[in-house]
């Protein structure tokens, strides 16, 4: 099986900045994109930000220009450096990786999820 495991959230100032991190682990052939959602009091999951293996990047409109998404393959890890933070970016923050197990067998996995909480 593979595991992901996120660290870094907590509660933080608005304008204030936080790193989250994530690992996976496992029985890893390769992996594809990894990324991170969030899902706020009331409201459902949505993508911030995924990375490609080769590192071409993607973000929400609401966060670009205040976080960056970074990965280092070697350590099966992908950050979230959340820079600039509002009150509005308070959420559960998930992990996702598209890993190969095989070469064949190909798999979505998630995080347990971590908190963020901006203060205003």
């Amino acid at each position: 099986q593979v595991q992901l495991v996120e660290s870094g959230g907590g509660l933080v100032q608005a304008g204030g900045s936080l790193r989250l991190s994530c690992a996976a682990s496992g029985s890893i052939f390769r992996i594809n994109t990894m990324g991170w959602y969030r899902q706020g009091p009331g409201k459902q999951r949505e993508l911030v930000a995924d990375i490609t293996s080769g590192s071409i990047t993607n973000y929400a409109d609401s966060v670009k220009g205040r976080f960056t998404i970074s990965r280092d393959n070697a350590k099966n890890t992908v950050y979230l450096q959340m820079n600039s933070l509002k009150p509005e970016d308070t959420a559960v923050y998930y992990c996702y990786a598209d890993v190969r197990r095989t070469f064949y067998q190909r798999g979505d996995y998630w995080g347990q999820g971590t908190q963020v909480t901006v203060s205003s």
